[in-house]
Parts: structure tokens; sequence; C-alpha cells
């Protein structure tokens, strides 16, 4: 189990922004100094000029500061998301998607029949289409577990589920599936936080259902 933050490859672009900003505004009194020194005392330089481009260098420190302001509120609240999605770490979730990773020989899902059926068939797929599994699944409406026990020469991955129902006059049953894993790491997705469920990366919104995987026991003396 662990924790996945993707870590900053240097400076923050805001960060950047003010380093460069701090080296122009540093030529620019060079420059201005030179200008100054070497003027023409009986026609000096127009002092509204300079003046405007202060006032332009102050606008860009300013934006630079609120950006900074605003890199630091989306990290705390990426820091926040991460704190409290730690909670799902070595946990089984169930969530919404035909695919299941395979651990230790075993994938599990679970499927809803919106009503009941004369026929279902359940097919077990691997990442390039070959079919590993073929057989009947349950006809009476509601959710329904099924766990695939892999053969032992199948590799660890993610495999696909369909679920093929219909009634006895060959109308199409509407059918849902969601497939259950352990939450194996937190990792960050483009700025988002994800969980990583038997190798499968999906949003905290995305869980349906939280269970331990270990049974919660009681002390040993509550138990007595």
């Amino acid at each position: 189990m662990e924790v996945n933050a993707a870590s900053a490859g240097g400076a923050s672009a805001a960060t950047n922004s003010q380093t460069k900003l701090a080296q122009n505004f540093d030529q620019f009194l060079t420059l201005l100094t030179t200008q100054l020194q070497y003027q023409d005392p009986l026609d000096p330089m127009d002092s509204s000029e300079f003046t405007s481009q202060l006032v332009s260098f102050t606008q860009v420190e300013q934006s630079i500061a609120t950006n900074k302001n605003l890199e630091t509120l989306i990290n705390q609240t990426k820091n926040a998301a991460m704190s409290e999605a730690v909670v799902f770490l070595g946990t089984e979730v169930t969530i919404e998607t035909d695919r299941a990773g395979l651990r230790n020989g075993i994938a599990k899902w679970e499927y809803g029949l919106q009503s009941n059926t004369e026929e279902t068939k359940i097919t077990v797929t691997d990442s390039n289409g070959k079919i590993l599994f073929e057989g009947n699944g349950e006809t009476k409406a509601g959710l329904h577990d099924f766990v695939w026990n892999a053969p032992a020469d199948t590799p660890d991955g993610i495999y696909q589920l369909t679920i093929s129902a219909q009634t006895a006059d060959k109308a199409i049953v509407q059918t849902a599936i969601y497939s259950k894993g352990e939450v194996e790491t937190i990792e960050v997705l483009d700025g988002q936080v994800h969980l990583s469920v038997n190798g499968i990366l999906t949003a905290t919104t995305n869980i349906q259902a939280v269970k331990p995987i270990k049974p919660i026991t009681p002390d040993a003396e509550d138990a007595s």
C-alpha cells in the first residue's frame, strides 16, 4: 500500500515568472540609471515614460503574486484530497466498471439485472478480446456477485466482463456491471486524486461501496 504524488520537477510557473521579472527589473533599473547619468541636462528625459514602465512592472508583479497564491491553494486542496483518500488504502471497494484486476488468480465483479431473465450469459475476455471464460449467470432481478477463478497460468492484469441477458420472448434485459478490488495505491493523475484498485485507476467519486478486507474483531478484553 502506498501513496504516490507527482513530485515537482522544479520551481512552479509563478516562481519562475517572478525570478524572470526580477531579472528584467534589475536590467531596467540599470538602463534607467545609465540614461539618467548621461542625459542632457538641457533636455532631461520625460519622467512619465519610466514611471509608466514602473507601474507596468508593479502590475505584472501583482499578477504573479496572485498566481502564486492560487498555486498554493490548489496544492493545499490536492493535499487535503490525498489525506482523505488514505482511508481507502487496504479496503475492498466496488467501482462502476466492467473491468476488474486479477490478483492471486481471482477477479471479482458484481452485476445487476433490471428484471428476471430466461437466460444470462457471462463472458470474461482479456485485453485482446480473447474469451477466457463463458458461463451462465443468475436469472433473478437484482444484484449478483461473480468471482472468476482463473486458470493457474493466467497472469495478473485487467480483464473485462460482459453480461448478455434476455427474457423468454428474446427481449434484452438491461444490465449494470461493477468490479471489486483492493485499493493498493493512491495516485495523482492530471491533478486529480485517483485510487488504484487492483491496477485500475478510478476517481473516488466512482466508488459505490467500501468494506474492510480483514474482518473487524473485538479486542481481547472486550471479548472476555
